[in-house]
């Protein structure tokens, strides 16, 4: 599959196979996530991949009972790693950790749907009982999480803003 059509055809995903996603298409995923550019190299991101249907479950529940997340047969929670602030101070916490992350997520993302899966980037979610259902260390904070599986939809593409109202040139 080609970038641009990745690009184009990706879609969120939010009903789901039980058919499991196999430990190479999962590796493959995060080594996409991994890969990603980061704020001076720093990489300030961990991925927890999560199989337990009980876990899922739990991170279901803390995404305000999206159920879809425990449906997947994997979530993927991205956590952003604070202790890029010791290099970048505030702007480290409060900025590129997250910059971090989201260009790990579109990486994830579009590697999952070249590989025929799909998923869902969920931000809405309860932070600290997402750490204490995961057991995240206090340095690394949630901040998305991504259930992947064989899609059983076929959503139809949202509208766009129009490039005229989306972009300037100066």
């Amino acid at each position: 599959m080609q970038l641009r059509e990745a690009i184009n055809n990706r879609r969120s995903i939010r009903k789901y196979k039980s058919d499991p996603v196999s430990q190479e298409h999962i590796n493959e995923i995060l080594e996409s996530g991994i890969k990603a550019p980061s704020a001076g190299n720093l990489q300030s991101r961990f991925f927890y991949a999560v199989k337990e249907p009980a876990l899922r479950s739990d991170l279901a529940s803390a995404a305000f009972g999206h159920n879809f997340i425990s449906q997947a047969p994997v979530t993927i929670v991205v956590c952003a790693d604070l202790r890029i602030e010791s290099t970048y101070g505030e702007r480290g916490t409060n900025l590129y950790a997250i910059m971090d992350c989201a260009a790990s997520i579109q990486n994830m993302i579009l590697t999952a749907h070249s590989l025929g899966l799909g998923s869902c980037w969920v931000g809405a979610f309860n932070e600290k009982q997402v750490s204490s259902t995961m057991e995240i260390p206090p340095h690394l904070r949630p901040v998305a999480i991504i259930p992947l599986g064989y899609p059983a939809e076929s959503p139809k593409p949202p509208l766009k803003v129009a490039f005229e109202n989306a972009c300037k040139f100066q």
